[in-house]
């Protein structure tokens, strides 16, 4: 049977209270359940999510394991197990408005050439209003606030979805598990577990321009609104240049595998003067670690770029 939309959770070891709340604004949804199908697909988690997690409410759900660690291996499971013509990616801490999945359809409907898209992405910060000097750095957490529809036919920063309750149409989602079934070097993107040096990411991005690949868009609509649970462990100097880490590595990677030529910049001397002087005398001690961070992961990735071409990996 096929429905007009997949909800498609991918969760490994899940914090249950996170859980229930998104399961309880799935429960809330205005779209009626004989419209969608659930699937929440358990990546090894250590104890069994059918187990312990009640989807009776639901006509249309289903358990399903991925015993390969990995969110990567996770949504390639649920691309293909789906019945769904558009597909929502809702992530374990991701809390839908209501009329998310009824907006999400409606989008499907009136713009058939957008083949991906994501929405309003607001904080629900667990424990009360961070610190600021982490606010330069809330980018780094899956927020995403505008103030207009925008969409492209080319790859921009401006119109790139977020992973966190992206939609994408069935055929988008086609050929990205072509991608992954064809050139396996793409698990590399997307983390695996919430260990090790490097959290990969640019998975989701890698999933969006697959729209590009096949010609149809991509784009971010303000009446999409979802709340994403950011527990204080994610707010901490050590966990934010840990992010900026594996964005900027998963990028210069999936560079790389999109055959993407990396720019490098010629600076004159002048320039380079002024950024010496800034480096050294302006740079707070944050930015400086930013930089460093940065210039780590652009290392970390050349040497897993050099590998590929020698037809090995490297774990970081």
């Amino acid at each position: 049977m096929e429905y007009p939309i997949s909800v498609i959770i991918c969760s490994h070891n899940p914090t249950p209270a996170y859980l229930h709340r998104v399961l309880d604004a799935l429960k809330s949804q205005t779209l009626p359940m004989e419209q969608w199908e659930l699937l929440l697909v358990d990546n090894a988690s250590q104890e069994s999510l059918a187990e312990i997690v009640d989807l009776s409410w639901h006509p249309h759900a289903r358990h399903i394991f991925e015993a390969e660690l990995g969110l990567v291996n996770a949504r390639l499971r649920g691309l293909k197990e789906h019945q769904g013509k558009l597909c929502v990616f809702v992530d374990d801490d991701n809390v839908l408005d209501s009329d998310y999945l009824q907006i999400a359809l409606e989008i499907w409907h009136a713009l058939p050439a957008i083949g991906a898209w994501s929405g309003q992405i607001v904080p629900d910060f667990v424990g009360g209003t961070p610190e600021e000097w982490t606010r330069p750095m809330w980018n780094l957490l899956a927020l995403d606030q505008f103030e207009k529809d925008v969409w492209s036919n080319i790859d921009m920063v401006e119109t790139m979805p977020v992973g966190a309750g992206m939609c994408v149409r069935k055929e988008v989602g086609q050929q990205y598990v072509h991608l992954l079934e064809t050139d396996r070097r793409r698990l590399l993107l997307g983390r695996r577990g919430k260990t090790g040096q490097i959290l990969a990411s640019n998975e989701d991005t890698d999933m969006a321009l697959s729209a590009l690949d096949i010609g149809l868009g991509m784009g971010k609509f303000t009446r999409l609104k979802l709340t994403h649970i950011i527990p204080a462990s994610r707010l901490t100097e050590a966990y934010l240049l840990k992010i900026l880490k594996g964005i900027v590595y998963s990028m210069r990677v999936m560079h790389y595998l999109r055959g993407v030529p990396e720019v490098t910049e010629v600076h004159s001397w002048r320039r380079k003067i002024r950024l010496f002087l800034y480096n050294t005398l302006i740079m707070t001690p944050l930015e400086r670690k930013c930089m460093l961070a940065t210039r780590e992961a652009k290392a970390l990735a050349d040497r897993q770029i050099e590998a590929l071409n020698d037809n090995t990996t490297v774990s970081f």
